[in-house]
């Protein structure tokens, strides 16, 4: 069953990347030399095809078939097994549906050929990285719901991180259009498919609207993961907080994310330096748990919770 499962979701995922960056190299993008890009107010290049309904219809599919395959692998006969593997799997998997709703309502296609990849590559991880550790907690609610906040809220900031790398991206390319090096380098290189790709993208003020959209929520859902956390602690251990690492590095993810977030509300702080602090603040989320797990597991070798 779980073969079948793993097949199923690598399949969809990967036809799917794969027919996304074939029709984006055969309908190609106009040059864009001496083009003011989508920021300033024009629409955004359409060299990526829209998924179209069949397409939603087969990402749905495989959107179940991998949230199966996660349950099944996770949560088998009432026990609980997990690892740094299964936690990016959960965490693209996530961010695949993010993508699913987003687009509904915004022009995301070329986010797809950057993200369908990435899942279908997560998906895969749990075979070759297998969990260390079989939970006999697992079957208390307290922490099966703390285990799907925690999960929503790092997909929401997975998808945010993704946000963040494409944003700089469009911004040094458009730095690099009005400074002329785009004229410099000729036209060879303004027809590039990393060029022709970017221009895919929604204008780079949609992108930030999506990209604090996230954040937002997914402090909201890490506030009440670190809060869950603590209301769990204190039912398993007696004590309501436990400064190991994955705690510091959760609270410090928080309190930069808070920071952020507080920065753009009051000064409206925006540019590569908020991007950037995007990035790090998803790095230091990343070691509270999947980083830690990987240095155990990999390459210490030693199980943990």
């Amino acid at each position: 069953m779980d073969i079948v499962l793993y097949a199923l979701t690598v399949l969809l995922y990967g036809g799917l990347a794969v027919a996304g960056w074939h029709a984006h190299r055969r309908a190609g993008v106009p040059a864009m030399l001496g083009r003011v890009p989508a920021m300033a107010g024009m629409p955004a290049a359409t060299g990526v095809a829209g998924l179209g309904r069949y397409g939603r219809v087969m990402l749905l599919v495989a959107l179940l078939a991998h949230g199966v395959l996660l349950h099944v692998t996770i949560f088998p006969q009432n026990a609980m097994v997990f690892g740094f593997a299964f936690a990016l799997s959960a965490m693209l998997w996530l961010g695949v549906g993010i993508y699913w709703i987003e687009s509904f309502f915004f022009p995301l296609d070329g986010l797809r050929l950057l993200v369908l990849p990435l899942a279908c590559i997560a998906a895969l991880l749990p075979l070759a990285f297998g969990g260390t550790r079989v939970l006999s907690y697992s079957a208390a609610p307290l922490f099966k719901l703390h285990f799907l906040i925690a999960n929503i809220a790092y997909g929401l900031f997975a998808i945010a991180a993704l946000h963040a790398v494409l944003m700089l991206l469009v911004e040094r390319r458009l730095h690099a259009m009005r400074g002329g090096a785009l004229q410099q380098q000729g036209a060879a290189a303004g027809n590039g498919w990393l060029a022709s790709w970017l221009d895919t993208l929604p204008p780079l003020l949609t992108l930030e609207k999506l990209l604090f959209r996230l954040i937002g929520a997914g402090f909201v859902l890490l506030t009440l993961t670190l809060l869950s956390g603590i209301l769990f602690n204190e039912q398993l251990v007696g004590r309501a907080l436990v400064l190991d690492h994955k705690t510091v590095f959760a609270i410090l993810s928080w309190l930069m994310f808070g920071a952020l977030l507080t920065a753009r509300k009051v000064s409206g702080w925006r540019g590569r330096a908020a991007l950037r602090w995007v990035l790090v603040s998803f790095v230091a989320l990343l070691f509270a748990y999947v980083g830690s797990r990987f240095v155990f597991e990999v390459l210490m070798h030693h199980p943990v919770i």
